[in-house]
């Protein structure tokens, strides 16, 4: 133990003494350890903050939809399916038909394209909107196929000046039909945060909320669906959730085997995210890994020119009796010593560079910042002072002594 603190303490003088020589050697490893840490905490920041998001948007949501070949079929599914859905299957918290259709209407402030969504109660939980004047529809709007509906406050401001606009009527022309409906609600939508919006269309483009029994004035067969959207529980199990609903419609319509129903599950849908995230992150991270590699042959380079200017110090311990093995281990401990103090300002530059670049105003999230991943760069800077300084101590500790007094 004591041999290995004096070869410690000899390598550190050395350092010292050679400082300038010694940041530069360090520089390389500095650079990439740095980086490193630097890309892969924002990397697991960011698809930490967009799972974030992603979950709040569609987290525990299910898509249902009839396949061509159901609807070659016209295996269609039914109002009575979707109350089997919610009574049977654990974890379902609502259902909600989907109809989708694109109209027009005319206010003082111009012309509108209309984007229509017929959906059930459960859209307003789909749609995340937040109600901030009068009301979304109810069953009972659905029942009675209520001409009604509900639009966001941005959109009422384009449309009429101003978001104080319920009770008022409007009328939207769809598919060579005309209906008048009356605005009940003004709704925004829930914070998504900043990395993800919900927001699409120009400033001409409307979207709007109406009972999915209100579009049978634009021609639609309101009995029959071809898609749908199930809410679950947060805890529930989509997939399982959503592999029991297909059963479900499979029992009721008698088409089991068959490929009449499909369904995208958004746990899926995160997961395929993820996998991509993290082939990203991990690729740019390699390459940024590249740095060590070029920072190892520094430290190997510099170990060598240390080799040859202490030539004949090596030669006279090695003639007062030191062993081949503390030769090598004085020149080890050396470049151990520089890839671990560059490893060890890498790491601190990693970390600070990860809170800065996450603190930019547009981005806006905490880095994620995993001690596995410091652990990793530590032994892995280690390592490259190890592996890298093997040459040169080897090539110090097997110099002869008498040709090494001999150099100059």
């Amino acid at each position: 133990m004591g041999q290995t603190f004096e070869y410690l303490k000899m390598a550190l003088q050395n350092i010292r003494a050679n400082k300038g020589r010694s940041l530069l050697t360090m520089l390389g490893i500095i650079i990439g350890i740095s980086s490193v840490i630097t890309i892969m905490s924002v990397g697991a920041g960011f698809k930490n903050e967009m799972n974030k998001q992603l979950d709040s948007i569609a987290g525990g949501q299910i898509y249902l939809y009839l396949s061509d070949e159901g609807q070659k079929r016209e295996e269609y599914m039914t109002e009575d399916d979707f109350a089997q859905i919610e009574s049977k299957i654990d974890g379902v918290t609502g259902t909600s038909p989907v109809f989708g259709a694109a109209g027009s209407t005319k206010t003082l402030k111009g012309e509108f394209t209309v984007n229509l969504t017929g959906g059930g109660t459960a859209q307003q939980e789909i749609s995340k909107w937040k109600v901030v004047r009068g009301r979304y529809f109810n069953q009972s709007d659905i029942d009675t196929a209520n001409r009604v509906c509900v639009v966001s406050k941005k959109d009422a401001i384009s449309m009429f000046g101003t978001d104080d606009v319920v009770g008022m009527n409007i009328e939207i022309a769809s598919d060579n039909s005309t209906g008048d409906f009356q605005i009940i609600g003004i709704v925004e939508q829930e914070n998504l945060g900043n990395m993800v919006t919900m927001e699409y269309g120009d400033e001409q483009s409307v979207s709007m909320d109406v009972p999915y029994t209100a579009m049978d004035v634009f021609g639609y067969d309101t009995s029959s669906f071809a898609y749908l959207y199930i809410t679950t529980d947060k805890s529930a199990d989509t997939g399982k959730v959503a592999n029991a609903a297909i059963a479900l419609l499979n029992q009721l319509h008698y088409s089991s085997g068959e490929s009449y129903y499909d369904m995208e599950n958004f746990t899926d849908q995160m997961s395929s995210i993820n996998d991509m995230l993290n082939m990203i992150t991990g690729f740019i991270s390699l390459v940024a890994g590249i740095s060590l590699l070029v920072g190892g042959i520094g430290v190997m380079n510099i170990m060598l020119v240390s080799v040859t200017e202490r030539t004949r110090e090596i030669g006279i311990r090695k003639s007062l009796g030191a062993k081949t093995s503390s030769i090598m281990m004085q020149f080890l401990a050396e470049s151990a010593i520089i890839a671990c103090i560059g490893g060890l300002i890498g790491i601190t530059i990693g970390v600070a560079l990860a809170y800065a670049v996450c603190s930019i105003p547009t981005l806006g999230f905490t880095p994620g910042i995993k001690l596995s991943t410091i652990l990793l760069a530590t032994v892995f800077s280690s390592g490259i002072g190890i592996v890298f300084g093997v040459y040169p101590a080897r090539k110090a500790a097997k110099l002869s002594p008498i040709e090494a007094l001999r150099r100059n």
